[in-house]
């Protein structure tokens, strides 16, 4: 396959996204009021701890949020592109406003934007085999036979790193290593050469050295195939790996967002710095505590008002967090934080 550039036209643009699962117990808004955009070949990192939308986001924009959760504001726009270079031509479509079980949104799930899921083991269907379920994809968005779509399949599998890929492909998922798995499950998520990879926490079961060859795989294969890739992780090892920029969730809401160096070297909010802090450090003297995050994720169907992360806050002004719901603001070169400390209210 030959390396393809997309440039840097807008792929996908989430505003004021509101995605909220209607219990008995309560509401829970999973995600509130979500702003962000990724390039055509970009890679943004979405960061957070467990339970902060990270996940919910990314179905979203794919339309596969489970019962009885729906989208219930904001737009999410996918830019379409077709021809090249001056002759190009530009679409967008509200993925908001397309029916979840419709064929326009059928037909973008897959072709245009492809899921990678944390664990291929229970996302593989058991009783049938890798190559049945990548040719069903195949088959599906595009316009081939039955031979073609095996070929392509075998040829994906390989460009996955997959050795004998044309005996992997009559293999059931458990007859797979959990490498092996995940990057079969790679090669049906790029069978059609998507616009955007959405990439949740797909080296979170396997170990360091296989996630380093994944990492390294899906990079190799942006690089070729001009992708852009949403990677969803708890893991800023990976971020500061894999992403270009990032944005960091808690409670639903988007708290920062930056280039990654930016991120790493000059945090801006107490949230982001806390997560920094609790990473281990090489050359760190042994037996020394790691520092944690004061308190607990809020109940999410009693989030407080003002700042949700004023009770674990080390920064915290009384009267001010616990009152107003801070705004997103520039805190420099584009750096944007959700803060008291830099909107002038903390001063």
């Amino acid at each position: 396959m030959a390396r393809v550039n997309q440039g840097q036209g807008m792929l996908i643009e989430v505003n004021n996204l509101k995605t909220y699962f209607f219990l008995d117990e309560g509401t829970v808004r999973a995600v509130d009021g979500v702003t962000f955009d990724i390039k055509r070949g970009q890679t943004l990192g979405v960061v957070g701890e467990s339970g902060c939308g990270k996940s919910v986001t990314g179905q979203s924009i794919l339309r596969i949020v489970p019962h009885p959760g729906r989208i219930v504001e904001g737009s999410i726009l996918l830019h379409r592109y077709k021809g090249n270079g001056a002759s190009e031509t530009e679409t967008v479509v509200d993925l908001t406003k397309l029916d979840p079980m419709g064929d326009e949104i059928r037909s973008i799930r897959g072709a245009e934007i492809a899921l990678i899921f944390q664990e291929p083991m229970t996302s593989f269907s058991p009783v049938h085999t890798i190559g049945n379920q990548i040719m069903e994809a195949i088959l599906l968005h595009q316009d081939v036979t039955k031979d073609e779509a095996r070929e392509i399949a075998i040829d994906m599998l390989r460009h996955c790193g997959l050795p004998r890929a044309d005996d992997v492909i009559n293999r059931y998922p458990w007859e797979l290593s959990g490498g092996m798995r995940q990057r079969a499950m790679i090669a049906m998520a790029l069978s059609c050469r998507p616009s955007l990879l959405i990439a949740d926490e797909p080296t979170t079961a396997l170990d360091v050295t296989t996630e380093a060859q994944i990492l390294t795989l899906m990079q190799g294969l942006q690089e070729e195939m001009g992708m852009a890739i949403m990677y969803i992780t708890h893991n800023l090892g990976v971020i500061a790996e894999m992403a270009e920029e990032v944005i960091v969730m808690y409670l639903g809401k988007v708290v920062e967002r930056a280039d990654v160096d930016s991120l790493f070297y000059d945090p801006k909010h107490p949230y982001t710095r806390a997560l920094l802090r609790s990473i281990p450090k090489i050359g760190r003297r042994s037996r020394v505590r790691l520092d944690t995050i004061e308190g607990m994720v809020p109940d999410p169907y009693n989030i407080p008002p003002g700042c949700t992360f004023h009770p674990r806050c080390r920064s915290f002004m009384p009267g001010i967090c616990n009152v107003i719901e801070p705004q997103m603001v520039d805190a420099g070169g584009g750096h944007l934080v959700s803060c008291h400390l830099y909107d002038g209210k903390g001063k």
